[in-house]
C-alpha cells in the first residue's frame, strides 16, 4: 500500500525544447519536493468539508448537496494529484494526506493503481486493458441482457452518468472487487486502510456533527461523485489513432478549478508529472509546440451539454477492437 510511486516524477515531465523567441520560454517544469500550493490546496478542501459537516444543521437542505458536491469532487480532484506524485515526494505521506473517501466506495490504494494502469495511452478507452473505459466488447454486448443494455446506453449520455453515473461505477468496480476475492487476498491491505478511513469519517459526521448517514449519502458522497464524472465523460473517445483518443474541455475558471485543471486531458496524458497549477502553463506551450496539430477540443462544458446531455456520446460496444 506504501510503495513507492512506480514513476518518478522527473521521468513523468519530459523535456520540451524552447526556442529563445518563444514567449513560453519562460515556463519552467521542475516541480519542488513540497509543493505549498497543494499543500494549501489541501487545507482548504478538508476546512470546507469540517465547516460544512460541522454546520450543517444551521444550513436549509437544498443548499447541503450545492456546498458538498464541490467538496467531495474538489477532494477527488486533490486525490488525482496525489496520485501523480504531489504535494510531496514522500509517497506513503501523500497517501495519508489523500487517503480520507469522503466518495465513500473506491479505497485509495486502487483508485491509484487503477488510474497509473489507466495512463497506458496505448491502451486507452480499450474495455480490456484500460480500467477507466466505458465501453464493453462487442462480445459483452451481444451476451447483454436489453435492460442492461438500456443502462449502459443511459450511462454514455450526459444527463445519465450525472444521475446514474455514481451507482453504476460503484456497482460495478464492487463487483469486480468481489470476483477477485476468492482464493486470494486482492487488494487487502487497501480495503483495511480503507475501512480506517471510513471509520474516521464516520465518528467526525455522524458522532461530531450528528448528521444521519443517508443525509451525507445524498448531500455529498452521491452528487460528488456525479460531479467528478462530468469531467471525465468526454475526455476519452474510441478512436483508432492513440492521439486523437483523448480530448481538452476549455472549462469556464470555476470548474477548471474544481477540476485541477485535469479538463486539460491531452495536456494532463502528455506529462502527467504536471502539477494543476501549471497545467495552463504548460498546455499553451505543448500546443504551440505541436504545430497546430488537429485535437478534440470542446469550449466549455456547456458544449459538451449541448451535444449530449440526453443523446448517447457514443455507442457502448468498442468500435476499434
Amino acid at each position: 500500500m506504501f510503495e513507492r510511486h512506480p514513476t518518478p516524477i522527473s521521468e513523468q515531465i519530459p523535456e520540451i525544447p524552447v526556442s529563445p523567441g518563444d514567449a513560453g520560454a519562460a515556463f519552467t517544469l521542475s516541480v519542488a519536493s513540497v509543493e505549498w500550493q497543494t499543500l494549501v490546496l489541501w487545507s482548504i478542501i478538508h476546512g470546507a468539508f469540517g465547516a460544512v459537516t460541522y454546520w450543517h444543521t444551521a444550513l436549509p437542505l437544498w443548499l447541503l448537496p450545492l456546498l458538498g458536491a464541490p467538496i467531495v469532487a474538489w477532494h477527488a480532484s486533490y486525490q488525482h494529484e496525489a496520485i501523480h506524485g504531489h504535494p510531496t515526494r514522500i509517497t506513503w505521506l501523500n497517501t495519508l494526506l489523500a487517503g480520507l473517501p469522503l466518495m465513500l466506495w473506491v479505497p485509495y490504494g486502487i483508485y491509484r493503481d487503477s488510474h497509473l494502469k489507466h495512463h497506458r495511452n496505448e491502451f486507452l478507452t480499450d474495455p480490456i486493458e484500460d480500467p477507466e473505459s466505458f465501453y464493453v466488447t462487442p462480445g459483452q454486448w451481444a451476451w447483454f441482457s436489453e435492460p442492461r443494455r438500456m443502462i449502459y446506453r443511459a450511462v454514455n449520455t450526459l444527463a445519465g452518468r450525472l444521475v446514474l453515473g455514481p451507482l453504476f461505477v460503484a456497482s460495478l468496480f464492487l463487483w469486480r472487487e468481489a470476483k477477485g476475492l476468492p482464493g486470494g487476498r486482492g487488494h487487502l491491505k487497501d480495503w483495511v486502510f480503507h475501512a480506517i478511513g471510513l471509520a474516521l469519517l464516520a465518528v467526525w459526521s455522524v458522532a461530531v456533527c450528528d448528521m444521519p448517514v443517508w443525509l451525507y449519502v445524498l448531500c455529498f458522497a452521491y452528487p460528488g461523485s456525479g460531479l467528478l464524472l462530468l469531467r471525465s465523460f468526454a475526455e476519452h473517445h474510441a478512436a483508432p489513432d492513440v492521439d486523437d483518443r483523448t480530448a481538452i474541455v476549455e472549462a469556464e475558471a470555476p470548474l477548471a478549478l474544481l477540476f485541477l485543471n485535469n479538463n486539460l486531458h491531452v495536456a494532463h496524458h502528455s506529462s502527467p508529472g504536471v502539477p494543476w497549477y501549471a497545467l495552463p502553463r504548460y498546455e499553451t506551450l505543448r500546443r504551440r509546440m505541436t504545430n497546430g496539430r488537429q485535437e478534440r477540443i470542446y469550449h466549455g462544458y456547456r458544449e459538451v451539454a449541448r451535444r449530449w446531455l440526453f443523446r448517447p456520446k457514443e455507442g457502448p460496444a468498442h468500435p476499434h477492437l
